[in-house]
């Protein structure tokens, strides 16, 4: 259909879907930056959806039982502010559309999760948005499974473009969701032909209808821009109980003269064509005018949910006091009460048994306690359920037939996982967690960053954490990947040296409401460092000193995880040559860097004493606790890697690369 056709056709929704079209275009003219092309393209298919379909009460934005709409294709994020500006959200408005991209504005370069209620997830880096929709339809399961259709009964809705489908986490997301029959999971493909450096076939042949159908996905094939095509495919896929895709054969740019080129991604600012492209929409109002009538519509659409949203809170009042509490309670993201009683008492008989184990197993033990009181968990692998210790016997398994279930196998998706998990921290409810490999971050790395950024309390467990997993070389030892962990913002990564500090790491992972955690975990076993008992989550203060020096203190190993143990062994040999030596557990240096100067000063005193750190990692960081805080460069050292590892058994790589109780006493020998 010709532009002239789609007016005439249905004329009022042309001009209410045009004022998507006309505001996208003023906002990326007036910041002359942006992306108007998938607007443009894409506002019908956003007005029927907002219209007829998705469940919201612009007024509450941020309301339990609503349907969440994700957009995958971020660039386009004039879609979403236009959106909500138009339908009344008390967050997004004129003000903030015409401070698009901004500094300060709400209507950032992309949306950002953080700055309005209603922008559900960060989207941006293509692929993230429908990777973190399956977590959403996920969350959305589980929690209709345990409380019920009268509480928890929505959709997931997704706008996702060509950029988004060859994202490889593309295929790692909609093969989860049709293995897992996600229904309440609906993307429309904006099948528009073009990215930026022009038609897709200059670098795809994908038949992605073929390629979803494959994965088990509901496909359907319409007009983009044909409001009752729009209308029936959502009805149908509403019906289905697998997840579905309607590819949309949309129009990048519609009536402008960039229209089905590269240029209609990006910013159409040529003020000409801009007028022109309005004359062709028959728009005749100035830069971000809206006619009284047609926002008064869009206001009613978003007045519209406001009768569900009371009629679930009627729902909800009806409910027993116990069931309101809990369910608030897990929405709100709020650790139970009893989570520091079980942990104090695995951490008492830890110390009391002082076993020999690994902390991937140690982990395991937390959570052996810690998911019986806390049913919100869901926990899952990359396909190394085994190694990473992450499935209890309690949380059976969810799937097709069991939504109930807790423990998901993700299969060998490490970056799906990672998004999935970031979707359901963000839907609300539910508590994820899920293990691969550390070396294996760098899979997982783009989600990770965005948790950190979403303010997500996703908790990663990454275990084999070191050249101590051995025989299985240097692919699979990480030497970096901590380090890269601690150089992310808005990250909690714990090394913990023992069971006691595992235990104490996932208390505090648990109770983060808006920092994700990455716990680095040993293969090998380790020896119980803590065999005092204490109340008090020492891992809560980042350091602590775990021995103190007898006699004069000349020198101070810092270590964390594995080396915990080495430094020990060091300090009695420096010790017998009455060397005086304190040891400082380092399992968290955020934590750590939080604590105000002068506990810093108490457990890291300035000037003095020999500092050597010891890691079975890259030194990158640790010159922060060697030469600074009132450290001296010529009287500090590290003991570490500085290269790959190699294959061999564990024993034998930390002998083979010095890291051992013997190199660590020279080491502060040579310094003193």
């Amino acid at each position: 259909m010709d532009i002239q056709e789609l007016r005439t056709r249905n004329p009022d929704h042309w001009m209410r879907a045009t004022a998507i079209r006309a505001l996208a275009l003023d906002a990326v003219a007036a910041a002359n930056s942006g992306h108007s092309g998938m607007p443009i393209g894409m506002a019908d298919v956003a007005t029927v959806l907002y219209s007829k379909h998705l469940k919201f009460d612009a007024s509450r934005p941020d309301w339990a039982d609503r349907d969440r709409f994700i957009l995958s294709a971020g660039h386009g994020s004039m879609l979403l502010y236009s959106l909500l500006y138009l339908c009344g959200d008390p967050e997004i408005t004129l003000d903030e559309v015409k401070n698009f991209r901004q500094l300060g504005a709400k209507t950032a370069g992309h949306p950002e999760n953080f700055l309005a209620k209603a922008i559900e997830t960060t989207t941006g880096p293509l692929g993230q948005g429908i990777a973190n929709s399956v977590g959403f339809a996920i969350a959305e399961e589980s929690l209709r499974a345990r409380f019920g259709k009268k509480l928890i009964d929505h959709n997931t809705y997704v706008i996702a473009g060509d950029g988004c489908l060859m994202e490889g986490v593309s295929q790692e997301a909609l093969g989860l969701a049709g293995r897992y029959e996600l229904g309440h999971l609906i993307v429309f493909w904006d099948n528009n032909d073009i990215t930026i450096d022009g038609k897709v076939s200059l670098s795809d042949r994908t038949d992605q209808v073929a390629r979803f159908k494959a994965s088990g996905w509901h496909v359907q094939e319409i007009d983009g821009h044909d409001p009752e095509a729009i209308d029936a495919a959502i009805v149908e896929a509403k019906k289905t109980s697998q997840p579905s895709m309607i590819a949309c054969k949309t129009h990048i740019a519609l009536g402008h003269a960039a229209q089905d080129t590269s240029k209609g991604h990006g910013a159409l600012t040529n003020a000409d064509q801009n007028d022109a492209a309005k004359a062709a929409w028959g728009w005749t109002s100035g830069a971000f005018d809206i006619p009284a009538e047609i926002k008064t519509w869009w206001e009613e659409v978003g007045a519209r949910g406001a009768a569900e949203r009371e009629a679930w809170e009627t729902r909800f009042a009806e409910t027993s006091a116990a069931r309101q509490k809990e369910f608030t309670r897990v929405m709100d993201g709020e650790a139970p009460k009893k989570l520091s009683a079980v942990v104090k008492a695995l951490k008492k008989q830890v110390s009391e048994t002082a076993p020999k184990v690994a902390t991937r197993k140690a982990s395991e033990m937390a959570l052996e306690v810690i998911n019986p009181i806390m049913p919100e968990t869901i926990g899952g692998s990359a396909d190394l359920t085994g190694s990473n210790n992450t499935l209890t016997g309690d949380l059976g398994v969810f799937d097709t037939d069991n939504r109930k279930g807790r423990y998901i196998y993700f299969g060998i998706r490490e970056h799906g996982m990672a998004s999935a998990m970031n979707g359901m921290g963000l839907h609300g409810g539910v508590r994820p967690y899920g293990g691969t490999f550390m070396a294996f971050t760098d899979y997982a790395r783009p989600a990770m960053r965005l948790a950190a950024l979403m303010k997500t309390p996703t908790v990663f467990v990454m275990t084999h954490d070191s050249i101590g997993l051995g025989e299985d070389g240097p692919t699979h030892q990480p030497v970096e990947h901590v380090a890269i962990s601690r150089a992310t913002p808005n990250t909690l990564v714990f090394r913990p040296a023992d069971a006691v500090e595992t235990a104490e790491a996932w208390e505090i992972a648990l109770r983060q409401t808006a920092t994700p955690s990455v716990l680095s975990l040993t293969r090998q076993g380790l020896p119980t460092v803590r065999l005092e008992h204490k109340n008090a989550n020492l891992v809560e203060k980042g350091a602590y000193v775990l021995a103190e020096a007898e006699g004069k203190r000349q020198a101070i190993l810092m270590a964390t995880g594995s080396e915990v143990a080495i430094a020990l062994a060091a300090r009695d040999l420096l010790q017998a040559e009455g060397i005086g030596t304190r040891v400082v557990s380092m399992p968290c240096w955020e934590l750590f860097e939080a604590q105000d100067e002068s506990y810093r000063r108490r457990v890291l005193p300035p000037a003095g004493p020999v500092r050597v750190a010891v890691e079975a990692g890259v030194r990158m960081g640790w010159d922060r606790w060697l030469c600074g805080e009132r450290g001296n460069a010529k009287k500090s050292g590290f003991v570490g890697m500085d290269s790959f590892g190699a294959s061999a058994p564990a024993e034998v790589l930390y002998d083979h690369f010095g890291i051992t109780a013997e190199a660590v006493a020279e080491k502060v020998k040579s310094l003193l």
